[in-house]
Parts: structure tokens; C-alpha cells; sequence
């Protein structure tokens, strides 16, 4: 159905969406083409401005009457913070519309309806499974109102994550760790323990790649950071926030240091691990944040996947071997009895990053 010059004007356009910060928007890329040439390529950057094809067509430098919109994603047709893009391209004059995948969002329906009454040629569904993977986060939050959970850790062969002394530093290679970097950018917010706070002292920050920072986020039921912990203020560089989430019977008498960096406590139910790691998911889809990256320890992993609560994993596995039963492991939940029962990935993918390797994959429980 779909020719090749297609396909790859799509994936074009894919790439295109991986550009900018439009959350709590969708990531959304599109391309004009005119007969065998594209015009040109646009994005959406941020919410509240240009959506990818508008920014398409002005992008064209020229008319684009009688052209074709590729677009990842279902054009809207409601008025929001910006105008419908249904009536830029109808005022535009393109004579078709191919889309990748239809939106979730309830508000856009009706767009495909719109443009072919106006006579414009509209097919759907040219990559479709790679359009909506590009969406997933966005689509989550949109049917749930919690963010898209995404477990990162970079592991031995033998799935360790540090020796039992904890040492961490380095299991993976520059490579690895530019990655690793390259997603926090790609986050709404990036969230630990506190166990790796006290045992890494972690920043959360982007440095190895241009980017921006995640708000941070710590779990520590009973405020156990101290003063000095580098996730409360990093070096004084960080734009985004620090959001502390902690048991509402913690005494209130403890977080005066926190105040007096601008760092928000959360209250939230007590769990026998630590905090309710539902309400932390709902207090944080609350303020928009759409994509969470959750980088542990072992325990934070384990209780995300003991509560069904990950969505996709990311796990850079290096080609080193601790050989410690005792050293920490990529989760330490409760498990399973079973390998029936373990939890599996679908839709694998497999990168190559210098000598190590990147696996990545959808929770199948989660589906």
C-alpha cells in the first residue's frame, strides 16, 4: 500500500519528532512534499508553540498548495493555546494529508473528517506502529493521568549493580553513559531513592550531552537526605526543581535544610517499603509530567515492578562479571516463583553502544 519514497519521508518525519520539549504535548514531526522532493521538515518545540505541521508549512519558504503533509500524528482540531492545525493546512492548500497514528487525546477527533470535507485526500496509518510508539508516554497520561515510567540501570552480565561494597563507578562506557544522558534529557523528571542518594550522592542533571535538566525527584519516606546531598541543589546550575516525596507521619519537625534550598516536600501515604508509589505517580501526572525515568536503586526498581507500575525498561549491560551473590542486583522486589510468572519485555530492541549493550522494552504486564 505504502511506497518506499513514503516510508521514508515518514521516517523523516519521525526523526524530526524527537526534537524539542513540547510536554505535556506529544513529540510530533512532519514533512512536505511536493511530487519526488521534500520541501521541508518541521517539529513540535514547545507546548504553547508552533505544532509540527505548521511549522512544516512555514518552514516551506514557499507555497505548499497542491503539496502533501506527512505528519506522525493526527493533526489537531481545537482550538487550545494555539489555533487547529486542520484549518493551517486547509488555508494552506495542501491536497493531502498522510498521518501515522490518530490521537488519543478525546478532543482531536473530528480532524480526519474536517480536512476530507474540504476535499484533501487523508490516509492513515503509514507506520503506524512506530507513530504511536513515539506517543506512548503521551498516550498513558492521557488515559490514565500518571506519567509514563521508564526503569533505567546500567548492570554487569551476571545483572549487578554495583560490587557489595558499592561501587558503581564505571559499569558502563562513554557511550553507555552519554545514552544514559541523552534520556534524562528526553524526561519530564528522573527519579531515585534515597538509599542511592546516601550510597551515590547523585546530581540527576544532563552533563554528558546538550540538554536540558528533569525536575529531580526523591523517594525518602522519612526525610533522610541530608543537607549537603547533591540532588538538593547541584551546584547551584540547575534550572529545574527538587521534589522530595515523603510519609505523611514523618515528623514535621525535620525538614527545615530542605526549605532553605527552595526544595518541595510532598506528603504522601506511608507503605510498608517506604512511600505509596501510586500517589507519588499521581501527584506527579497532576503537574504534567508526562515521562518519569526511574533510575533506583535495586529496591525502587523491585517495588515498580512488584506493583505493576513500569511501562518500558532501559538496561545497559556491560561485559563485566562481579560474581558476588550479595551484591545489589537490578531489582529487589519480591519476585516471583516461577519463571513463567516473571515479569517479561516485548517489543525488544537491541543497541550496540561501544562495548556495551543497550536492551530495551515494553512490560508486557502493563499492556
Amino acid at each position: 500500500m505504502w511506497s518506499d519514497l513514503e516510508r521514508e519521508v515518514m521516517k523523516r518525519a519521525l526523526a524530526e519528532a524527537q526534537r524539542g520539549y513540547p510536554s505535556p504535548n506529544p513529540h510530533v514531526g512532519a514533512a512536505v512534499v511536493r511530487g519526488q522532493h521534500v520541501l521541508s521538515v518541521g517539529h513540535h518545540k514547545r507546548a504553547g508553540e508552533a505544532h509540527a505541521e505548521v511549522d512544516a508549512i512555514r518552514n516551506a519558504g514557499e507555497s505548499v498548495e497542491g503539496a502533501t503533509l506527512f505528519v506522525t500524528l493526527e493533526p489537531c482540531n481545537h482550538r487550545g493555546r494555539t489555533g487547529p492545525c486542520t484549518e493551517a493546512i486547509i488555508d494552506a492548500g495542501l491536497a493531502r494529508v498522510v498521518i501515522g497514528c490518530r490521537d488519543p487525546a478525546p478532543h482531536v477527533a473530528g480532524a480526519i473528517e474536517r480536512l476530507r470535507s474540504v476535499g484533501i485526500q487523508v490516509d492513515v496509518g503509514l507506520m503506524q506502529a512506530e507513530c504511536t510508539a513515539l506517543i506512548a508516554d503521551f498516550a498513558k497520561h492521557i488515559r490514565t493521568g500518571l506519567p509514563f515510567v521508564v526503569l533505567k540501570a546500567a548492570v554487569t552480565l551476571d545483572g549487578k549493580l554495583a560490587t557489595r561494597s558499592g561501587d558503581s563507578k564505571w559499569i558502563t562506557g562513554e557511550e553507555a553513559r552519554a545514552e544514559a544522558h541523552r534520556m534524562r534529557d528526553q524526561s519530564d523528571a528522573i527519579l531515585v531513592g534515597v538509599g542511592t542518594v546516601l550510597s551515590d550522592d547523585p546530581q540527576l542533571t544532563v552533563r554528558r550531552v546538550g540538554g536540558r535538566d528533569p525536575i529531580r525527584v526523591v523517594l525518602d519516606a522519612d526525610l533522610r537526605t541530608p543537607p549537603g546531598a547533591a540532588v538538593l541543589d547541584p551546584n547551584g546550575r540547575s534550572e529545574a526543581g527538587t521534589l522530595v516525596f515523603h510519609a505523611a507521619d514523618t515528623d514535621s519537625a525535620r525538614p527545615d535544610h530542605f526549605m532553605s534550598k527552595g526544595v518541595e516536600l510532598v506528603a504522601v501515604s506511608r507503605h510498608q517499603r517506604g512511600v505509596d508509589l501510586t500517589q507519588v505517580l499521581e501527584r506527579l501526572g497532576e503537574r504534567g509530567l508526562v515521562r518519569l525515568l526511574v533510575e533506583g536503586g535495586a529496591h525502587v526498581h523491585g517495588s515498580f515492578l512488584d506493583f505493576g507500575l513500569a511501562d518500558r525498561a532501559a538496561i545497559f549491560i556491560a561485559p563485566r562479571i562481579v560474581g558476588d551473590g550479595g551484591a545489589p542486583s537490578f531489582a529487589a522486589g519480591e519476585g516471583v516463583e516461577s519463571i513463567e510468572r516473571a515479569t517479561r519485555l516485548v517489543r525488544t530492541e537491541f543497541q550496540a553502544l561501544g562495548p556495551d549493550w543497550l536492551v530495551s522494552g515494553d512490560f508486557e504486564r502493563t499492556q
